[in-house]
């Protein structure tokens, strides 16, 4: 039976505590491969143990699920990444849409930012770490797809760039949702770097996928912005990004 609250580290009055260790992760074929329950409820973040007694008998990974894919190729492996950026993926693991028209709302009114920034405080806070501001680098795409679409190669170029940027490095979260009834969608990716980002793009999947894009699509638009933690998280922003900011 799934949880009341898929997506939140949730514990009841009488449920046992977790220790002041930073969570670890249930391995990825303990969780689902839905896409809706990994777009919608956040059910990545159900990969993550707060230390209890009884969860060390499951199996256990360094691989996070940072996507919809819930496959091997596609998982973030936490040991290529520094505190911060660990600390961030994990608490990415809860982001989700809170209102149905995301492809065409503002940004950052259209996830549950706030429980994220709460949650990577009390991450920190439980890691003993002390977040100091920094800065990182998020792409949006919105766009309109052809009424005559092919759905498998859509699939297909889609799945396998998302494999490229996570085999580059420094992808802590791609998020796709599901066309509305314009055909209308939105993804978005968070990368430790600009240049993480730069790197992510050139592999021959990319390549495919931007040359397939006038077949794929009626429109489409990049937008970079920047997201910027403030020291001890006590403040957030997600700002347009400037060439200043590399």
């Amino acid at each position: 039976m799934a949880p009341v609250e898929i997506g939140q580290p949730v514990f009841g009055v009488d449920s046992p505590k977790p220790t002041s260790q930073s969570p670890s992760l249930y391995d990825h074929t303990l969780i689902t491969t839905d896409f809706d329950a990994l777009k919608f409820h956040a059910a990545a973040s159900l990969q993550l143990q707060f230390g209890h007694a009884h969860e060390t008998a499951a199996l256990q990974s360094d691989l996070l699920i940072t996507s919809p894919y819930n496959d091997p190729k596609h998982l973030l492996d936490l040991k290529t990444l520094d505190t911060p950026n660990q600390l961030l993926a994990k608490a990415l693991t809860i982001l989700k849409p809170i209102r149905d028209d995301y492809a065409t709302a503002p940004y950052t009114e259209s996830f549950n930012w706030q429980a994220v920034f709460n949650f990577l405080r009390d991450l920190a806070q439980t890691n003993g770490y002390r977040w100091e501001t920094q800065h990182f680098y998020v792409v949006v795409f919105r766009s309109r797809l052809q009424a005559d679409i092919d759905n498998q190669r859509l699939h297909d170029l889609d799945a396998y760039s998302h494999q490229e940027a996570v085999a580059s490095g420094g992808l802590l979260k791609y998020w796709f949702g599901t066309k509305d009834g314009e055909r209308r969608n939105l993804a978005t990716c968070l990368w430790r770097s600009r240049n993480d980002a730069r790197l992510g793009g050139t592999g021959p999947w990319h390549k495919k996928a931007r040359g397939a894009a006038r077949d794929m699509y009626e429109d489409i638009t990049f937008t970079t912005l920047k997201l910027v933690i403030e020291d001890d998280v006590r403040s957030w922003r997600i700002t347009d990004w400037t060439e200043e900011d590399e």
